[in-house]
């Protein structure tokens, strides 16, 4: 399961849906589109907690301000992160809400993806475009194999190859 979280209008905070959109077109190329699924919504909620039940990885893509250059891949556990409102949820409370419903999550991680700008009516930045492709290699590299895509991702947040991401 891979979560793209953006708003398509407001600058670099689309790279979320961009990312959805290329990995879609890829993993159909690829065949695997019967295997991973997508979601891509403008923010996280609680109802999201349900697309974790029987997935073995999940896996949630999202812009950030001050990331790394050009990407961080690290995993999450479920946490009760303070947020103001049920709307819009971190990762870490929607894995916390499928455990209050008694379903376990799956190994689960952020792509946070560099940023720039976030300006309203803004289009992806130069910067943030080189950012994503980023990202895309490192899912793709991730996703060639859905049935070692979990233990890939371990393997990939470990600390010696993330020396190689930033």
């Amino acid at each position: 399961m891979v979560f793209c979280i953006g708003n398509p209008s407001r600058g670099d905070d689309a790279l979320g849906p961009y990312v959805h959109g290329q990995l879609d077109n890829w993993l159909k190329s690829a065949g695997l589109d019967a295997t991973v699924e997508l979601i891509e919504d403008f923010q996280l909620q609680i109802e999201h907690a349900l697309d974790l039940a029987g997935r073995q990885l999940a896996i949630f893509v999202d812009a950030g301000v001050e990331t790394p250059v050009p990407v961080v891949f690290r995993p999450l556990a479920a946490s009760t992160v303070a947020s103001h409102s049920t709307h819009a949820l971190p990762p870490e409370s929607v894995l916390q809400v499928a455990l209050q419903m008694g379903m376990p999550p799956p190994p689960a991680y952020v792509l946070c993806v560099r940023g720039e700008s976030f300006a309203l009516g803004e289009p992806l930045s130069p910067a943030a475009s080189v950012h994503a492709a980023a990202a895309l290699d490192l899912l793709r590299h991730l996703l060639a194999s859905p049935a070692s895509a979990a233990q890939r991702a371990a393997a990939i947040s470990s600390p010696a190859w993330r020396k190689g991401l930033n």
